[in-house]
């Protein structure tokens, strides 16, 4: 074969075994072990790597006429033997008086009125079965509602709770505003948590190396939560974010992070996909069932709901 002949091949095949560019939609993952995949939990010790790439991969802007039912479903049906859990004071509708998007806002707002033996109304949200996921950074930029007793919340739960139930799908509460903790909020009203909820199997390790944080452990379930208070909450718009790797979870508002969870060799349930929600709650085990009299009603105000990876 002549010189010219075989180098021209040679390059050729070396440009044909390069690797195809990633889909920037995809999170990228670099694993030092084999034995760790997405799919399933890690049989080493060793940490997944993610690069995370800021890239947008899916948003609701609630810029149209009504919210899409192509990111999310409404909840109108009790799951507790027909009422809602945590000693929640409201009945979730589809109503508009209760859910609409208006001028580029979502507005979830709570109602006095009685409706199906309760006498608080509200909404809630989540995006299963339409948008699931796995790893990125989790966005929403809110105004919360303006009255004691009320408990707006941003959070996510894992895909699979259908299959193996709650606490074990995992849950992650990227925001609440109330404390049960406490008697009551009237002093503090700009506090605002994050939780990361697991099985009472799980992460038994982790409980003791996580910095300003508050753990229970209810038999039940685990989890671990961070407090912190901010400013104007009720006037001003404030982002909540969660930023979600394999190695760890963290927690920010307004861009400052307040809670670190890292994962540690452990990574299930928090390696599986998980959906969204949003909710507007009255009363309930956060509030100590408790709300400020002569309520009538409070909108909870969410400009956007973004997806980075």
């Amino acid at each position: 074969m002549k010189p010219k002949i075989f180098l021209l091949l040679l390059m050729l095949i070396i440009i044909s075994c390069a690797g195809s560019k990633t889909d920037t939609n995809d999170p990228i993952l670099n694993n030092s072990s084999d034995t760790t995949n997405l799919n399933n939990n890690s049989n080493s010790n060793q940490t997944q790597v993610y690069t995370f790439k800021n890239e947008l991969v899916w948003s609701d802007e609630f810029d149209g006429e009504s919210l899409s039912n192509i990111n999310w479903n409404i909840e109108t049906i009790p799951p507790n033997n027909g009422s809602w859990w945590n000693g929640e004071l409201q009945f979730y509708t589809d109503k508009e008086d209760n859910i609409k998007v208006e001028n580029g806002i979502l507005k979830i707002t709570a109602k006095y009125e009685s409706y199906e033996g309760k006498n608080y109304t509200s909404a809630r949200i989540n995006t299963q079965d339409k948008y699931e996921f796995i790893y990125g950074r989790v966005e929403m930029k809110a105004k919360l509602p303006n009255w004691e007793g009320m408990w707006p919340a941003f959070w996510m739960l894992g895909a699979n709770i259908d299959e193996i139930g709650w606490p074990n799908c995992g849950e992650l509460d990227i925001l609440e505003h109330g404390d049960y903790v406490k008697d009551s909020t009237n002093d503090d009203p700009g506090l605002i948590s994050s939780a990361v909820h697991y099985g009472p199997q799980d992460y038994s390790r982790q409980t003791t190396n996580v910095p300003n944080k508050i753990f229970f452990d209810t038999g039940q379930e685990r989890f671990i939560r961070s407090e912190k208070i901010i400013d104007n909450p009720f006037d001003e718009y404030h982002t909540y974010a969660l930023q979600w790797a394999p190695d760890k979870i963290q927690f920010f508002i307004d861009d400052e992070m307040h809670l670190e969870f890292p994962m540690g060799s452990q990574h299930s349930p928090f390696d599986k996909p998980f959906f969204l929600l949003l909710n507007l709650a009255v009363g309930g085990h956060w509030t100590d069932g408790y709300v400020a009299p002569g309520f009538e009603e409070a909108t909870y105000e969410i400009d956007y709901v973004r997806v980075y990876q």
